[in-house]
């Protein structure tokens, strides 16, 4: 009898559990993830910005994480436009 067809054999990590959850591809966007918000916090100060018209004063990381979120929805819309 080959090992899988056993009925007792061990779990692979692709089937469930921590090995499922820590694939290397959701390691590095967890990582570069964090690494961002990092940088977008550590930068505190206001600045201005110019929409079409109006000038409005925010402080860097609400700029920075709007910016990010934009981006991050842009990607998400041409990755399912994919599909």
């Amino acid at each position: 009898m080959s090992p899988k067809s056993s009925a007792g054999g061990s779990k692979s990590p692709s089937k469930g559990g921590v090995g499922a959850l820590m694939t290397p591809g959701r390691v590095a966007v967890a990582a570069v993830a964090l690494l961002t918000l990092i940088f977008i916090f550590e930068n505190t100060r206001s600045t201005k910005i110019r929409l079409l018209i109006p000038e409005v004063t925010v402080p860097l990381w609400m700029a920075l994480l709007g910016t990010g979120l934009i981006g991050a929805l842009c990607g998400a819309f041409f990755v399912s436009r994919r599909k």
